[in-house]
């Protein structure tokens, strides 16, 4: 999963790594490969990683790290708490691997000798003054694959792709008992990002999921305690018109953790979901997705594993928002406007499902 890069420079052994990625659910589940790969390449290496409350419960129990969790909420004095924390320490690495302001003034508290960021095409929010060594440089990849690299410098090469998220037993025993394992095929629906600009309306959500239950699937909602999500999902119910439709869909918005988020993703056959963090932890536990793609680009943040059943309209919004096909765009760009999801039709969405479904048949 690793191999090692011919670098004299190099220490081959640090001692200690400090990982800094606050957020969010989607871009910390990318963070876990790189993990595996340095847990594999050092088993005795002390990992020490920053992050955010929400994401530290989805990981808590990943193997070999100790979490360091940081409120967004408690600004400078939290930043000045957490250096305290770490009094006598002095990581060999420091992983700075989110370039948001925030992010790059916390990293300023963290004692480090090596600080390494981003590469300048990807950096912004004066992120190169805190870092002193860059990834490479390598235009047109996947964010999975950006973060990747950060072992690098260190002197290894990521070659093999490992989550295992740390799922407990509880977790997976609750999903089990959500619905019964009787050969039902099961679409899931995590229908918001927590970027609004990026979602798709409930009719269409609600008419692709009549198709899918015309076809003899189960729908399975699921999201969520914040008031938009289950706004959202009652408007998808309310929606469908399949004659079963009761009889045919589950409703568990609000009703899982994020340790039993996982698990569940895991039972379905395939989630239907914009760009969001459930389409990358569904990714991680094997689940196919059907990406819901307008404001970003499915090459670069999309299902990492497979994008073959994407509904994949950046093209058509680069054409109409930017004046210019999308292979122009600088790679990374969002293209969040409010009306930029209706590009992705219902058509699109039952075409997607259709292409999944085929593969089941074969």
């Amino acid at each position: 999963m690793y191999q090692l890069i011919n670098n004299d420079s190099v220490s081959p052994s640090p001692r200690s790594i400090c990982l800094l990625r606050l957020s969010a659910l989607g871009d910390v589940t990318h963070v876990v490969p790189l993990v595996r790969t340095l847990r594999k390449a050092w088993p005795e290496v002390a990992l020490t990683w920053v992050i955010g409350k929400g994401e530290q419960k989805l990981l808590d129990g990943l193997d070999g790290v100790e979490f360091v969790i940081y409120d967004k909420k408690t600004g400078l004095s939290g930043m000045r708490a957490l250096r305290r924390s770490l009094a006598g320490r002095r990581f060999d690495a420091l992983l700075q691997m989110q370039v948001a302001a925030r992010a790059n003034l916390l990293s300023a508290f963290l004692p480090a000798k090596r600080r390494i960021g981003y590469d300048k095409s990807r950096s912004k929010d004066l992120h190169g003054a805190f870092v002193n060594e860059r990834i490479p440089d390598r235009p047109g990849i996947h964010v999975l694959d950006a973060i990747g690299s950060f072992c690098e410098p260190l002197g290894l090469k990521q070659t093999e792709v490992i989550w295992d998220l740390p799922v407990p037993d509880d977790a997976w025993a609750w999903a089990r008992a959500q619905w019964p394992d009787d050969g039902r095929p099961t679409l899931a629906i995590s229908p918001c990002s927590s970027h609004f600009r990026r979602n798709w309306r409930a009719d269409r959500y609600a008419a692709v999921a009549d198709h899918a239950i015309a076809q003899g699937w189960r729908v399975v909602l699921c999201g969520g305690r914040s008031e938009l999500e289950r706004s959202t999902s009652d408007a998808i119910l309310a929606a469908m018109a399949a004659p079963n439709r009761d009889a045919a869909t589950l409703d568990l918005v609000g009703k899982d953790t994020l340790k039993q988020l996982p698990a569940l993703l895991a039972r379905a056959d395939l989630l239907m979901t914009p760009d969001s963090g459930p389409m990358h932890i569904a990714n991680a536990m094997g689940t196919k997705v059907l990406g819901l793609h307008a404001a970003s680009n499915p090459a670069r943040s999309g299902p990492y594993s497979d994008i073959r059943f994407c509904a994949n309209r950046y093209d058509d919004a680069a054409r109409k928002y930017l004046g210019k096909p999308a292979a122009e765009l600088k790679w990374g760009t969002k293209i969040e406007h409010d009306d930029v999801m209706d590009l992705v039709t219902v058509d699109d969405g039952i075409a997607a499902f259709e292409r999944f479904r085929e593969t089941l048949d074969r």
